[in-house]
């Protein structure tokens, strides 16, 4: 649903990925922009079961009040069921009344369970099965890379950080790994560079790689990258 970085970059979405198990729907990550994201793409909000959180900044996280209050005045009427690291209660409560004061208290006609995982827990939901390593990315609370499998394929996802080790575990023999790539070849501090990336390809044994929370810096460098770059909109069947 969106491929961008914070900042726009290209036009793009913030992060937000969907992903669809038979008749459940999660979104890994769900920036800012994500319900516009939606629906510019014609998915009902309201099919979304699940949301799985890598961190807590807003363009991977501050799409889920938005999302929220969506289902309150839409109707919604069963749960929307949320996963991410330690301190997202909090954090969603703080930011839905910055946002909208009195709206973390309102009495809805569904609940919005809140489970928050340690690095290197896990979580049956449904028909999948997410688990979770800890990163290098200051947000406040603990990063996490995720991964979301069902019985037959599955999917990884960096979120954002500095190269570790933890992403090898993660995209292990993956379906499909949507890494981080903010820049070509230019350090930046708690984010992943495509070069660094490049050079660690060899450890990498998910069947398909895609880059994707690209800077400006990246997007120029693209037809010199030798992996595929996600787009918003850009769908796999697994």
């Amino acid at each position: 649903m969106g491929s961008g970085d914070a900042f726009g970059s290209g036009g793009r979405y913030q992060t937000c990925i969907k992903v669809t198990s038979g008749d459940q729907v999660a979104l890994v990550d769900c920036g800012a922009t994500s319900l516009a994201a939606l629906r510019s793409q014609d998915i009902d909000p309201q099919s979304v079961d699940v949301v799985a959180l890598t961190h807590l900044h807003g363009d991977h996280f501050g799409g889920l009040p938005f999302l929220i209050l969506d289902g309150q005045f839409s109707g919604r009427n069963r749960p929307l069921r949320v996963y991410g690291p330690p301190g997202t209660q909090a954090r969603l409560t703080d930011t839905m009344e910055a946002l909208y004061p009195g709206s973390s208290e309102t009495s809805r006609r569904f609940a919005v369970p809140v489970v928050e995982l340690e690095p290197g827990g896990c979580a049956d939901i449904g028909a999948l099965h997410l688990r979770c390593w800890q990163v290098i990315h200051a947000a406040g609370a603990p990063s996490l890379a995720l991964r979301v499998e069902d019985r037959t394929s599955s999917f990884a996802y960096s979120g954002d950080t500095e190269w570790t080790p933890a992403l090898i575990q993660a995209a292990d023999a993956a379906s499909l790994f949507a890494v981080e790539a903010y820049t070509f070849e230019k350090p930046v501090r708690y984010h992943l560079d495509y070069r660094t990336l490049e050079a660690q390809r060899a450890d990498i044994t998910a069947t398909t790689t895609v880059l994707t929370h690209m800077s400006a810096d990246m997007l120029g460098h693209l037809d010199e990258a030798g992996l595929p770059a996600a787009y918003d909109g850009l769908a796999f069947d697994l």
